[in-house]
């Protein structure tokens, strides 16, 4: 087997490092070490993204199970009347939402209807672009909460999505958020680790790029002793939720996993004000009414759990999370019992200071636009409204002259 010399390892590893630079890679190790010197503040905003990627299907979300037109329109995939969660004004959940129900009755749900943009677009990546960037009228390259963090001192620890891949809203034109995989990295121990060490020690006739390499490297692998509690803590308990085999009940999905990292971290002090997590699945085209209750309880469940974890920190009063998908779904069914991409579509913001109750108008299923539901919100009032009320920030630097505002808060 051929050997590599310290040099060309470190050139090859700095060549990495300068390339991943744009985005940076956290490790769960640098977040808790963070909380620990630097922890936020308690009574700081914080704000949870959930992205749902694939297109939910917004009819079959809140649904207007009075009206007989969205039976006839779906017949192979509406839900019966007597599976849905009633939450007023002859509107439901979806039955699989048995934890938003909860969290609705106890006034902490706001849900906007028919939240769009002008002229939508049915593809995929267009629109999720458009909602990304807030810029439905004209392509640009900075994603809305990449232009807030321009406007805040550079910090990489202050948003953070899970995953290996940062979202494109996170990315500004000189600052961005941080990725944080899911999986997190695994340190090698015993030869492989020592070996490793002396590869971290910088040497005085390195250049620049290897001796950032160096450094980079003992970062990584030199753990501070005071972190490993941290990290090695159980995420908060979920106390009203009930206990099976001794662990909380909620859920088990990837959204779940990621929803109780940032939980650990909020808990522990982690100065992140914005946390970006996902789930997918949503682009139901083929048997829908059975896979999208699936997915909705997934999220459903994995909320329900986060908030009630949030409730045995003394964060709950400072996290409100918004959830969103790219667009909705066509209204009639198609043949495959499922839906095609449509437009306008729900949103959900939750929290202890989210004053609960519906905000836009119902759209009409009398009333489609080429057979799809109108846009009554522009999902720019509910971004305005984060930014100037959540994260106190002006929404003129990240949105411009927009004038619209979605007043789900409760007053301070």
């Amino acid at each position: 087997m051929d050997t590599i010399s310290r040099r060309k390892f470190l050139q090859l590893t700095g060549g990495a490092i300068a390339a991943g630079a744009a985005a940076p890679l956290l490790t769960l190790d640098q977040i808790a070490e963070a909380a620990i010197n630097r922890p936020l503040a308690l009574g700081t905003p914080i704000v949870v993204i959930v992205t749902l990627y694939g297109g939910n299907d917004g009819l079959n979300t809140v649904i207007p199970y009075k009206d007989p037109i969205y039976y006839s329109s779906r017949p192979d995939i509406s839900y019966a009347e007597n599976t849905m969660l009633p939450i007023g004004e002859d509107l439901a959940l979806n039955p699989g939402m048995t934890g938003i129900k909860s969290l609705w009755d106890q006034k902490k749900v706001a849900i906007v209807r028919g939240v769009g943009y002008p002229k939508p677009d049915r593809s995929h990546f267009s629109s999720m672009a458009k909602w990304q960037t807030a810029s439905p009228d004209k392509h640009i390259s900075s994603g809305w909460l990449g232009r807030w963090l321009d406007s805040q001192p550079e910090d990489s620890m202050l948003a953070i999505s899970l995953g290996s891949v940062l979202p494109p809203m996170l990315a500004g034109t000189k600052l961005s958020g941080s990725a944080l995989p899911i999986g997190g990295l695994t340190i090698p121990k015993g030869t492989l680790a020592a070996g490793c060490t002396q590869l971290s020690k910088v040497a005085r006739t390195d250049s620049p790029l290897m001796a950032a390499a160096a450094t980079s490297m003992r970062s990584l692998f030199n753990l501070s002793t005071s972190v490993q509690p941290i990290l090695k803590m159980p995420a908060p308990v979920a106390p009203d939720l009930p206990t099976v085999n001794g662990g909380n009940a909620g859920g088990d999905s990837n959204l779940s996993q990621q929803l109780d990292v940032v939980a650990k971290l909020i808990a522990a002090g982690s100065p992140t004000k914005l946390w970006s997590v996902s789930l997918g699945g949503f682009d139901t085209h083929a048997n829908e009414a059975n896979a999208q209750a699936a997915l909705l309880g997934v999220v459903s469940a994995s909320l329900t759990k986060f908030m009630s974890q949030l409730k045995s920190t003394t964060r709950l009063n400072d996290v409100t999370v918004m959830v969103y998908s790219e667009f909705g779904r066509r209204v009639k069914g198609n043949a495959s019992q499922g839906t095609d991409h449509g437009t306008s579509g729900p949103m959900f913001l939750i929290g202890e200071k989210v004053k609960g109750g519906f905000y836009g108008d119902q759209p009409s299923l009398s009333k489609l636009i080429d057979g799809d539901l109108a846009v009554t919100t522009d999902f720019r009032d509910v971004y305005a409204t984060v930014l100037e009320s959540i994260l106190k920030s002006p929404a003129e630097q990240t949105l411009g002259k927009w004038s619209g505002r979605t007043n789900f808060l409760t007053p301070a």
